[in-house]
């Protein structure tokens, strides 16, 4: 068939279709160039079955042979029906493949009787996440015998999980297995519960729960028989206790549940960190998905950073905030999950976090000073969460939400003039008419963290704010405040502690393909003074257990330009502390068709240049089989599909680039330019070239630094 199913119900039907009896009828497979007989309305289906999945949508899996009907042609907007010519119904079931929306009556597919429904079906899906995965059900049509029916399968709804996915529609007399939730108690005698994950299956819902209350509640892609991987849920706090744990909707004949282990390390710990894509010197989860960076704070000599993570699986979903702390920005230990949904479905998204020096909430209960995290629960609004402990447990406020409006993705920071805390907060304004005009930052001010009163808008921003003050040029008697948001664009200009005023236009952040969502580290000693900012790095692992990384620490300067006062990005000094072996070239001539740099190879790498141009018409580094180039006629550099402009004044380029198993970021200009780039080398390719077309340049200064791994001995993992 040419695609394996994941569960047992899912197996049962491909066996099925393999070694049907004659008896049995597929009825539909959706494996032709068009629908055939089917009448096709509306534009959500197209002419013709889906070849899997369809452009901006989600893998979909778990479908027979090449095709199946999808509704998703030109996303969740469209609409349309799907309906099968009249057959009668001569067997005691109709089997059959579907996923997608979760709506009742409104993505779905019904039996018609007289043009009545009397069967019908939907996806799995209404909240965002989800899984594109079809699964098995049936209907039992034994007391319609002999009638004459139609299928037919619906798009009738715009919105989120607006479609409907449906394969193999089968006649038969075997009844497939039951869906069904299934129970297992125990006592909670280890420290993890490891869940078994097969990407691409259904996801089920898990339960765990002591004396009938749900403590924690996830989506997961349960395998049920070899997994892909193992995943685990910290279960220390409920030690000793007996509980039950739920999975719903699990075939009937499933032994997915009865493969959860407990124990007191991760299953499949002694791959930890050697995984063949696992990056070596920028943080990576040990399992699940991390997106946007969170809470960034320093406090005690350690910088907290917090992101947004789905503990259970490699696709984005279950948001809760996972942790990890460092001491040097280089080195990370992941702690235990910070903060886990307040119920399921009410997900932890992204938000800041301050050390409440004066202790202006209250929340103070020991000889720490008290973190407090500001976030948004999906389901309640932008919440507060403290901590005793140095960010090692968090207790949520018992008076959230504390704002409560349409956005989303809190950013604290106190205003020293005006003696108040500030909260920046995407927005999206009720009085303008456009919607496509909407989106904005909004500023609300508070004296305790609890009480919040709104103060201004500033338009054309969308999620994730950020704003912070800095010296131009480092001179303390002139700094400005910069505002910035999830696409990293920035405005630089004035804040009173109520208003930004904007000195700029928008100006462009980032010029890679790989960056989303920076936030930049409160309460760095003012001793230190920097301002350092980390950002998602959307690097995709394929057929690792982790997914996505963060980009390696930046520290932001703004310096004068011949354009005006611009944001500078550079890797923080600490990046030196990882060199193993250096090698460094004499200042030279480049000649085109020479290589100085033939006889070094590395895999992860930071490499420093400056060429003077000279005469050449491309002068750059060839790294590992990517080119990094600058084009003198078109003043560009450039990075597989990603060309950025760059001027050169004094004729002279200058880049760095940090090379990891998935990525290279790039430095161009000083830090005028920076291009985090997913980039997946051949393992095999260590090659370096620098080089030098259509005349000659000059090597100033070329340095090649290989770097050592930030991640412990195999002793150490797992715990």
């Amino acid at each position: 068939m040419g695609y394996s199913m994941i569960l047992a119900s899912v197996v049962f039907l491909a066996c099925f279709a393999a070694t049907a009896k004659e008896t049995d009828i597929v009825f539909a497979d959706f494996e032709g160039k068009d629908y055939g007989d089917w009448k096709v309305t509306g534009d959500a289906f197209g002419t013709g079955p889906a070849q899997g999945t369809l452009p901006g949508q989600m893998k979909v899996t778990g479908f027979l042979g090449k095709g199946l009907a999808n509704s998703y042609r030109g996303g969740d907007k469209s609409t349309g029906t799907l309906t099968s010519p009249e057959f009668k119904i001569s067997r005691k079931y109709v089997s059959f493949l579907i996923g997608g929306g979760g709506w009742e009556g409104k993505t779905c597919m019904n039996l018609l009787v007289d043009g009545n429904v009397v069967r019908t079906a939907t996806g799995t899906n209404t909240q965002p996440g989800g899984s594109e995965a079809l699964e098995v059900r049936f209907w039992d049509v034994s007391d319609l015998a002999g009638k004459t029916a139609r299928i037919q399968i619906v798009d009738d709804a715009t919105g989120g999980w607006g479609h409907i996915n449906v394969d193999h529609v089968v006649l038969t007399d075997r009844r497939p297995p039951l869906l069904l939730e299934q129970k297992r108690e125990m006592t909670f005698e280890k420290r993890y519960l490891n869940f078994p994950v097969k990407n691409g299956a259904p996801k089920r819902r898990v339960a765990v729960a002591i004396d009938g209350n749900a403590v924690r509640e996830f989506d997961i892609e349960l395998a049920d028989a070899e997994p892909d991987f193992w995943v685990f849920l910290d279960v220390s706090a409920f030690n000793g206790k007996q509980g039950v744990l739920r999975v719903g909707k699990l075939p009937e004949d499933s032994a997915a549940l009865k493969s959860v282990e407990q124990g007191d390390s991760i299953k499949g710990a002694e791959d930890l960190y050697r995984e063949k894509l696992r990056p070596q010197f920028h943080f990576t989860s040990r399992r699940g998905w991390n997106n946007d960076t969170n809470g960034m704070v320093c406090y005690k000599g350690e910088y907290h950073m917090f992101y947004q993570h789905n503990p259970y699986g490699w696709h984005w979903g279950n948001m809760h905030w996972g942790h990890a702390v460092s001491t040097d920005l280089v080195h990370w230990e992941e702690l235990p999950i910070a903060i886990y949904p307040y119920k399921f479905g009410d997900w932890v998204f992204s938000g800041s976090a301050v050390v409440d020096w004066k202790n202006t909430s209250g929340f103070k209960s020991g000889p720490d000073e008290v973190l407090v995290a500001a976030f948004t629960s999906t389901g309640r609004g932008e919440a507060i969460a403290y901590s005793n402990d140095r960010g090692r447990t968090w207790t949520d406020y018992g008076g959230n939400p504390v704002v409560k409006h349409s956005g989303r993705d809190p950013r604290l920071l106190w205003h020293e003039p005006a003696k108040h805390w500030v909260m920046a907060v995407y927005d999206e304004d009720p009085n303008e008419p456009d919607k496509d005009k909407r989106r904005c930052i909004a500023f609300y001010t508070s004296a305790n963290l609890k009480t919040w009163q709104f103060q201004s808008r500033v338009p054309g921003f969308f999620e994730c704010p950020d704003m912070f003050e800095l010296p131009v040029d480092g001179k303390a008697d002139n700094r400005k405040w910069v505002l910035t948001a999830a696409s990293s664009e920035y405005m630089i200009g004035q804040f009173d502690g109520r208003k930004f005023t904007p000195e700029t236009p928008k100006l462009p952040g980032h010029r890679g393909n790989a960056f989303y969502a920076a936030q930049t580290f409160s309460d760095i000693p003012a001793a230190d003074g920097r301002r350092i900012q980390m950002g998602w790095g959307r690097m995709a692992t394929p057929g690792m257990p982790f997914n996505q990384m963060v980009c390696f620490p930046c520290e932001l300067t703004l310096r004068n330009t011949a354009d005006g006062v611009r944001m500078f990005w550079q890797p923080v000094k600490e990046i030196e502390k990882l060199r193993a072996k250096s090698h460094s070239l004499k200042a030279q001539e480049l000649k085109p068709g020479e290589n100085p740099l033939s006889g070094i190879t590395g895999e992860v790498l930071d490499i420093r240049a400056e060429f003077d141009v000279g005469q050449a018409e491309e002068v750059g580094l060839n790294i590992r089989g990517t080119p990094v180039a600058y084009n003198a006629k078109d003043r560009t550099i450039a990075c597989k599909d990603h060309k950025v402009p760059l001027k050169l004044p004094d004729g002279k380029l200058r880049v760095q680039v940090l090379v990891d198993r998935t990525s290279f970021e790039i430095f161009a200009g000083d830090g005028l330019v920076y291009m985090p780039m997913a980039v997946t080398s051949k393992e095999e390719d260590k090659s370096l070239e620098a080089f030098s077309r259509g005349g000659t340049a000059r090597i100033a200064l070329l340095e090649v630094h290989e770097l050592r791994s930030i991640w412990p001995a195999p002793k150490e993992r797992g715990k």
